[in-house]
């Protein structure tokens, strides 16, 4: 059920990879903004956003066992699309490209909230926001370079540590005697965006779910990936949701949207202001916050940037990107020199926390362009492999893809273009520095072919 004897993560280490993963910055943080805009509705964009992600994640699981090898948001476009190697090779690029960024993007933030829930629960920490969040960058790059397997063993223990502390806020919270049931109703009005202020908040959400397509980028190294990746999948999006939705019904019942929309402050930290507001009469609630919280966003970080550095060296591998990005380190198997690159790029964002917002709004963009093409990728892969064995089929045929490409870009418009002119020039100038890459990278490429 774990590592088997070739070293590859079995069922246990890819679900808790997964949950590692999901569970994150966004249910400590963006929780908070679900509430205000929703009100107790929110509830529901929490669900809906895990249905709309299960299923890409879904798609996914059924490329990664039509393709299996590690770095799959290049490998699945590039063996996919386009009419020719070139074509495919291009495809690869924008896709990693664009995903490129969610991660780093994605790793950036949640350190970020590393040092503000430790400043929150711990003041001493208060006045050392960036040097916090580069260390825990630093931290999570050196357990990815020790060797994925120990940093799955370490995952493990980490989010068994991280749900024990949930579920404890969760029962403390629920028979305090502050929780107050009559706070969740009205149901679809309370929030600051109206009765359909719910589905404006399924985009925040979806954001928690990212990492469900963890083990399937990574599935050179999942054993049995054809069983294993859509059980993992499977065990880790119930495991979530159900925390998910105990801890939203816990917080609604301690903190309303009013109260957040007059205390704009709080609305990034809800389950800290529950805590600090409606439970001070037991002290040591708002540290164990402060704990799980660091604990989930290092969990996050773990797996973000494993699977950056793993898309780095896909891109590599290729030819696009130096050859340098494509090696192992002998003793232990994992991609050193593109761990290191991630590494340095995250610390990089995460040293301007007052570019939060934009980093946020840059990588819910570059979400949607990845999901975008993964939804074409499946179609194209299943003309071009209609008998692979051994595979595992997402279900729905054509329809899910084509309903996922839908709905997750339709639900991505609004805050995208909510993003000004700002978000646009940032994208602009960010894939014009990836076309670049690109180029310099296929000419090193078609010049050595013609050799």
């Amino acid at each position: 059920m774990s590592n088997n004897q070739n070293g590859k993560l079995g069922l246990l280490d890819s679900s808790t990879i997964l949950i590692g993963g999901m569970i994150g910055s966004a249910i400590f943080s963006l929780s908070g903004i679900t509430i205000l805009n929703a009100g107790p509705a929110s509830i529901l964009s929490w669900i809906v956003a895990a249905a709309i992600l299960f299923a890409y994640g879904l798609q996914t699981a059924e490329l990664s066992t039509i393709y299996p090898h590690s770095g799959g948001i290049f490998v699945f476009p590039a063996k996919s699309l386009g009419s020719n190697e070139k074509q495919g090779r291009l495809w690869g690029w924008i896709s990693t490209w664009a995903y490129l960024f969610g991660c780093w993007a994605g790793a950036a933030f949640s350190a970020i909230y590393v040092s503000i829930y430790l400043g929150v629960g711990f003041p001493v920490f208060g006045n050392y926001q960036v040097p916090i969040a580069i260390a825990a960058v630093v931290i999570c790059g050196l357990l990815n370079i020790v060797k994925f397997a120990v940093t799955g063993k370490a995952n493990t223990l980490l989010t068994f540590g991280l749900a024990g502390t949930m579920i404890l806020f969760i029962i403390v919270a629920l028979f305090s005697g502050q929780w107050d049931a009559s706070m969740l109703t009205p149901f679809f009005s309370q929030g600051a965006e109206g009765t359909w202020g719910f589905m404006g908040a399924i985009p925040i959400a979806m954001v928690a779910y990212g990492s469900i397509v963890a083990v399937a980028f990574m599935v050179g190294e999942i054993k049995d990936p054809s069983k294993t990746v859509p059980k993992a999948m499977s065990i880790a999006m119930l495991v979530v949701v159900t925390l998910y939705v105990l801890v939203m019904i816990t917080v609604l019942g301690l903190v309303s949207s009013e109260f957040l929309q007059s205390n704009p402050g709080m609305a990034y930290i809800p389950l800290y202001a529950a805590a600090f507001t409606k439970l001070a009469a037991i002290p040591w609630l708002t540290k164990l916050i402060s704990i799980s919280a660091v604990l989930a966003l290092i969990t996050t970080i773990l797996v973000v940037m494993a699977l950056a550095a793993r898309a780095l060296q896909a891109s590599a591998i290729s030819g696009i990107l130096p050859n340098f990005l494509a090696k192992n380190n002998e003793k232990t198997g994992v991609p050193l020199n593109a761990q290191i690159v991630v590494m340095l790029i995250v610390g990089a964002i995460a040293a301007f926390p007052k570019l939060t917002n934009l980093i946020v709004n840059l990588g819910s963009l570059c979400n949607a362009i990845v999901v975008a093409i993964v939804c074409l990728t499946i179609i194209a892969a299943r003309k071009k492999n209609p008998s692979v064995q051994n595979s595992f089929k997402a279900p729905g045929g054509d329809v899910l893809p084509i309903l996922t490409f839908i709905v997750i870009i339709a639900a991505y418009i609004p805050g995208i273009m909510s993003g000004g002119w700002q978000l646009w020039a940032w994208t602009a100038g960010y894939f014009l520095v990836g076309m670049v890459l690109y180029s310099m990278g296929t000419k090193k490429l078609d010049a050595g072919n013609n050799l």
